[in-house]
């Protein structure tokens, strides 16, 4: 079945969105040669119909793993089951395997809507811009079940990566990751991944969720001429996911670390009672480099 896809632009970029397959973001490019600014989506891509293939897709109503076979609730247990047929935990929420309807469109802008009722019921709502470079992400939540749950949000873009490619982030520490991918303890931030100046990406796998982080980043592409500035709003914690010998890398904005559904504290999660809402802005823009 083929797959509708929005069309968006601005003077510098032009988007595609794909609503059906999880309000997923399939391509988003430079207009002055087709450069990709995020991990490009080719026709394969998107015929498989898996937004874990495409350039960026929201996670709601929680980010990355819970473990546990579900989590605690002030009414008590919320069970949860695997999601996909290759991880052994669920992941990503549900909002991603949905369909999500369009509310508006122009030529720049476009409105996403989900209703839910796995795996308890919510609204979320997707507003996505274009503005001189700008794409902006802003994402929200909206509780409906009878009872208070806790909620989680997060975007999971997917971006080129070479022998090129920096980074620039700060942050005060990390939540490592055990054997089953959940944080498992924090640490003060160690010298191997500072990236307060530009950086190259590490050549060995990182797969964990960084604290303390006020919300600013840089990428920055050389070969390409360019970098994305990226500002969120809503969130503390970022993920970055460094596969060894691949083409691109995940900086993850997202509102807690993984498994914060049984971490103390349950740090960066949202008790909502029926009717409120959680929301999460993330802005990339892209620039020309200059010499």
């Amino acid at each position: 079945m083929a797959t509708t896809l929005l069309t968006l632009g601005d003077d510098l970029t032009q988007l595609t969105l794909a609503p059906e397959l999880g309000a997923s973001l399939v391509n988003w490019s430079r207009r002055s040669d087709g450069r990709p600014l995020l991990r490009h989506s080719d026709d394969l891509a998107l015929a498989a119909g898996n937004p874990r293939r495409l350039a960026c897709y929201p996670l709601l109503p929680w980010s990355n793993r819970i473990g546990g076979g579900g989590f605690d609730n002030p009414a008590g247990w919320q069970a949860l089951e695997a999601n996909t047929e290759h991880e052994a935990l669920p992941i990503h929420g549900s909002a991603w395997q949905q369909p999500w309807q369009v509310v508006n469109v122009t030529s720049d802008s476009a409105r996403l809507q989900l209703h839910s009722r796995h795996p308890f019921p919510y609204h979320a709502d997707l507003q996505v811009r274009l503005d001189a470079g700008r794409l902006q992400l802003s994402l929200q939540a909206t509780h409906a079940g009878s009872q208070p749950t806790w909620y989680g949000l997060g975007l999971h873009p997917y971006l080129p990566r070479n022998a090129h490619t920096q980074l620039q982030v700060h942050a005060s520490g990390v939540w490592l990751s055990d054997e089953n991918k959940l944080s498992s303890r924090w640490i003060e931030l160690p010298e191997v991944w500072n990236f307060d100046t530009p950086t190259a990406l590490p050549a060995q796998v990182v797969d964990h969720a960084f604290s303390g982080w006020p919300g600013h980043a840089r990428i920055i592409q050389h070969d390409g001429g360019y970098q994305l500035l990226c500002e969120a709003q809503g969130t503390e914690v970022f993920l970055l996911f460094c596969p060894q010998d691949q083409p691109f890398f995940c900086f993850e904005p997202v509102s807690h670390p993984v498994n914060a559904h049984h971490l103390p504290g349950r740090p960066g999660l949202h008790l909502l009672q029926p009717g409120q809402t959680c929301r999460l802005t993330v802005t990339l823009h892209y620039q020309a480099l200059t010499n």
